[in-house]
């Protein structure tokens, strides 16, 4: 994990899309995320140990989706060949709490992940304001023609968190409510029963390069917490020691 420092910065932007605005000053604590997205392989041993559904019945996995890279096979969840690499694709967003939670880690909110991915001088993308590249970030591809995590190396933070911008949106754990962000106004509510969509970030594979820009919130994306999504995956995050 990369520890993210605590302080001061400018979430949302005046030049992008309505629910980018207000932009306006958060402080945060410092807190530690995933360098990487969580891959096929990674999940399938989550699967393995939990199950693809909880008690209630809410899956953790859309087990029989077509775009799914995760199968069962001689009772046994594995990924497809070639794609235990892969940031993974088609959990639900209890599925990305839960995975987190047997990691002993927890989803970021929305506001953490766009300070891992601006930092406190507001880039524009992850790896600053140049623009994407087929070398920074994996964009303009085919459906669900993810690639393995880590690939784009030069697409880093300054802390070296990779594939923020493009490959799979990732969840959050905020719901999807009107700036300014705020912990306390309910929109951080862990009940995966709470009405509305949770918020996902970053881009994928089959987006064009606008949304793989750090303030962009995934306006247009299918985001029903309670299934997969072909381009939807996830990292995890938590506070750090002493915050």
């Amino acid at each position: 994990m990369a520890l993210i420092s605590g302080g001061a910065f400018i979430m949302g932007s005046e030049d992008g899309l309505a629910d980018e605005r207000p932009q306006h000053r958060l402080v945060l604590p410092a807190f530690l995320i995933d360098r990487l997205p969580v891959t096929n392989d990674a999940f399938a041993g989550f699967l393995n140990a939990k199950g693809w559904r909880n008690a209630v019945g809410r899956r953790y996995y859309d087990v029989d989706d077509g775009d799914a890279r995760i199968h069962r096979r001689n009772d046994k969840f594995t990924a497809d060949s070639g794609y235990g690499n892969h940031a993974m694709v088609e959990p639900s967003w209890i599925g990305a709490v839960e995975f987190c939670r047997w990691r002993g880690k927890r989803l970021p909110t929305e506001a953490e992940w766009e300070r891992a991915a601006r930092g406190p001088v507001g880039r524009i993308y992850p790896w600053g304001n140049a623009k994407p590249d087929q070398s920074r970030a994996r964009f303009a591809s085919g459906w669900n023609e993810t690639a393995p995590v880590g690939a784009h190396p030069s697409g880093a933070t300054p802390e070296g968190v990779m594939d923020l911008a493009g490959n799979t949106h990732e969840w959050t754990s905020s719901l999807y409510r009107p700036y300014p962000w705020r912990a306390d106004d309910g929109r951080e509510t862990p009940d995966p029963a709470a009405p509305g969509e949770r918020v996902t970030r970053g881009g994928a594979h089959d987006n064009p390069a606008i949304k793989l820009q750090s303030a962009w919130r995934g306006d247009g994306v299918s985001r029903n917490p309670r299934a997969g999504h072909h381009n939807i995956g996830f990292r995890c995050a938590r506070d750090a020691e002493g915050s």
